[in-house]
């Protein structure tokens, strides 16, 4: 039996830690699903909407060889999203272990045979960094030709 992953992120500013992850969910499974969570469940949960639309996220992140398919979040219930998908093993931050909602994760993804596999954070590189510099005042965006 092949082993579905499924590897959730927003994917807004796509930068090499959205790339390690989707690196090590592939090392890890037979096939690589990347859930790209919508602008509105992204609002929802983090309060902030992202740069970069869902349709062009998910098109980014589906010309990546190592990606399988891609499915579009609509709820933060992982549930749904197994559901949908049918995946064995989900991936996520180290940055979930040991909290709540990471607990909960464990628990409820448990309960139908899901594995939550934790990888490390990559803390040099966020999209919320990104944002931030992006957005500074006086901070002129420069970009390359």
């Amino acid at each position: 039996m092949a082993v579905v992953g499924y590897a959730p992120g927003v994917y807004d500013l796509f930068h090499v830690g959205h790339l390690n992850v989707l690196r090590r969910a592939r090392e890890q499974c037979d096939v690589l699903v990347a859930g790209v969570v919508s602008d509105e469940v992204c609002l929802e949960a983090k309060g902030m909407t992202p740069w970069i639309p869902l349709a062009e996220r998910m098109e980014i992140v589906s010309a990546l060889d190592i990606v399988d398919a891609v499915h579009a979040e609509t709820t933060l219930d992982k549930v749904d999203a197994w559901r949908e998908v049918g995946f064995h093993r989900i991936f996520k931050g180290d940055d979930w272990r040991g909290t709540p909602k990471g607990d909960d994760l464990v628990a409820r993804l448990g309960e139908v045979g899901v594995e939550v596999v934790f990888f490390p954070y990559t803390a040099h590189t966020s999209s919320s960094q990104l944002r931030r510099a992006l957005t500074a005042p006086g901070r002129a965006i420069r970009v390359a030709s």
